[in-house]
């Protein structure tokens, strides 16, 4: 019975997590549809919307606690709670991306881009599709998808060196995209840090249902 009633917070605990990770692919989502449409009020929203990351994080953090100071967990056990607890905290850190990412687009305002924005947004729907195919693979203990995910990382750093190229030379030419243009490299920059952070969930996620400790890339 003290078995049954473990396993079961074990479950709520992961349920917990997916609604976390639901929660952050909101954010990315809003917080690039804020940028790209020049859209202050949903950065501002976004901003607000992260405080439910971080009551998640708070959460959970509290139940790993509890679990391991009432229950008696054994090595398998302990080896999910560690787990999770590290997945959170870089779960928390796309939330705090998405967050310096609106608050750029903040100070862009109504300005025109000073370029089309191409490269970005496939850095988004790259760092989007890992973030929910990581949250399949947490679901359904799927190390080989959790290692596919990861690998795309490489995707989104290629993407970001493209443009880090890119806007340099346009702020070279031409001292008035200075200010804008750095404003978009801290944005590639966030989006190249969030990919990061998902290939560190895939690890865990990995070492969660294999036992086995990578690093990916």
């Amino acid at each position: 019975m003290v078995r049954e009633g473990f396993e079961a917070s074990i479950t709520s605990l992961k349920e917990e997590v997916v609604k976390m990770m639901e929660s952050v692919e909101e954010l990315v989502i809003k917080s690039m549809e804020a940028l790209l449409n020049r859209d202050v009020e949903l950065a501002r929203e976004v901003i607000k919307l992260d405080d439910n990351v971080d009551d998640f994080l708070e959460s959970i953090e509290e139940k790993t606690v509890e679990l391991i100071a009432l229950q008696q967990p054994m090595a398998k056990d302990l080896r999910i709670i560690f787990s999770i607890s590290k997945i959170i905290t870089d779960l928390e850190r796309v939330g705090d991306f998405c967050v310096n990412l609106s608050k750029e687009a903040i100070k862009i305002g109504n300005e025109p881009h000073i370029k089309s924005l191409v490269d970005i947004p496939k850095m988004k729907d790259i760092v989007l599709e890992m973030l929910i195919n990581a949250k399949k693979s947490f679901i359904n203990e799927d190390a080989g998808l959790a290692y596919r995910v990861g690998r795309e990382d490489e995707l989104v750093d290629n993407l970001y060196k493209d443009i880090y190229t890119e806007i340099l030379m346009m702020i070279h030419s031409d001292s008035k995209n200075i200010n804008q243009g750095t404003k978009l490299l801290f944005v590639g920059r966030y989006l190249e840090r969030m990919a990061d952070h998902i290939t560190n969930i895939c690890e865990r996620i990995i070492y969660i249902t294999d036992g086995d400790k990578v690093e990916i890339n």
